[in-house]
């Protein structure tokens, strides 16, 4: 890999943290908005959803541009979006005659960054020089988790040490490091995804084949297995080890999110030694034990270990399925890459909504919910399978 493209790796891994940053660090500041607005919860939490909702519709609208404007003007987009979007968080609910409205414009237009930034952010890395894709794919996602981490655990003690009614200047810092990071990719080299006079595939070419569709279902499935539990990592947390909310929103999203980074990272520097497939396999097998832990052994601490241990095993599964995505379909190109992120996102959605319907159907038992996940990791072991059949399959046909 030649030197300058190293400075384009650490973008991109800059380039998640960022996307960490727009999708963990407004939900810790609900009841400050609620106290200090006024307004209810009931349209707090629409916060929530209208900002991975626009981040769909970002995933599904960059197919018909991002390859017209080029990833580096994209890449800058997004980047500025995110800044400016934190920065008006801390100025249009003052100055809108309606807080809720001045709350919204400032996450749509955060949300399109962030939106951006899941379709870019792969890509570049992919079309990178480098040895082995797998291995960086697996090391780039990690970063989304220790941006994760970073951004609970430094905004927690900010809140705790000066004050939450200070969050303004937290949501200042941090919409300096998409700003910084934008000034990077102003420079750093962007190689192309595609090569010199090929075309990427079209989205109908891609729908007419096998293996994407078992991709995409896998993308649902990855982002539904990560997400079904860690929706729920804090109240494990509180029960299992019988802490304090605030600690338990500490300990159990945090616990989830640097052991799914560890897994990522892991592979990240391993992978090379390790076949993809196999780590997969083992990995949902993993996530299906840890889901029977959660749900079936009523011990309340080994319900949090399950937690724990569903965050090590959902770790390859996002980025293993792009990485599987480049190796199976050749010129998959930006369209790709985009309808992929948007089946993850639909899986992240999806994910803890299954689990919220089926628990609510009996009686709130969130158990029964967690054993209904279940589902997905299964499914993304059977894609597995279904991906090398289909795989042989084509090689026959050739």
């Amino acid at each position: 890999m030649e030197k300058n493209y190293n400075k384009t790796l650490y973008a991109c891994f800059t380039g998640y943290i960022v996307q960490a940053i727009v999708n963990n660090f407004v939900p810790l500041l609900f009841l400050t908005f609620h106290s200090t607005y006024g307004i209810p919860m009931t349209q707090i939490t629409l916060l929530i959803t209208f900002n991975f909702g626009l981040q769909l519709l970002v995933d599904l609208l960059s197919v018909t541009f991002v390859d017209r404007i080029g990833y580096r003007v994209s890449m800058i987009i997004a980047h500025v979006c995110a800044s400016a979007g934190f920065l008006l968080l801390t100025v249009l609910p003052d100055v809108c005659g309606n807080s809720f409205i001045g709350l919204l414009i400032a996450v749509t237009i955060y949300a399109v960054g962030g939106g951006l930034l899941e379709v870019l952010v792969s890509p570049v890395v992919e079309a990178c020089p480098t040895k082995n894709k797998e291995k960086a794919m697996s090391l780039l996602h990690s970063f989304y988790c220790w941006g994760h981490v970073a951004v609970v655990l430094v905004s927690t003690l900010f809140f705790r040490w000066f004050g939450i009614e200070n969050w303004k200047i937290m949501a200042c810092v941090w919409a300096i490091v998409p700003f910084l990071n934008m000034i990077a990719f102003t420079r750093v080299p962007i190689a192309s995804l595609i090569e010199e006079g090929e075309k990427g595939l079209t989205m109908r070419e891609l729908f007419g084949n096998k293996i994407f569709w078992v991709l995409m279902l896998m993308m649902v499935c990855a982002g539904a297995s990560e997400q079904a539990v860690s929706q729920w990592a804090s109240t494990f947390a509180e029960l299992g080890l019988g802490v304090s909310k605030t600690v338990g929103d500490l300990a159990g999203p945090m616990l989830f999110a640097v052991l799914m980074g560890s897994a990522r990272a892991f592979y990240g520097k391993y992978g090379d030694r390790i076949d993809l497939d196999r780590f997969m396999i083992g990995s949902s097998v993993l996530c299906v034990i840890a889901y029977l832990c959660i749900s079936i052994i009523p011990n309340p601490i080994i319900g949090f270990a399950g937690c724990a241990l569903c965050g090590l095993s959902v770790g390859i599964m996002w980025p293993g399925t792009f990485s599987k995505a480049t190796a199976s379909i050749a010129r998959g190109g930006t369209a790709m890459f985009a309808l992929l992120a948007l089946a993850g996102d639909v899986g992240c959605s999806g994910g803890p909504t299954v689990v919220g319907m089926v628990s609510g159907a009996l009686n709130d038992n969130l158990k029964i919910g967690i054993l209904a996940g279940v589902v997905f990791p299964v499914m993304l072991l059977a894609g597995i399978f279904l991906c090398k059949t289909f795989a042989v399959q084509q090689t026959d046909c050739k």
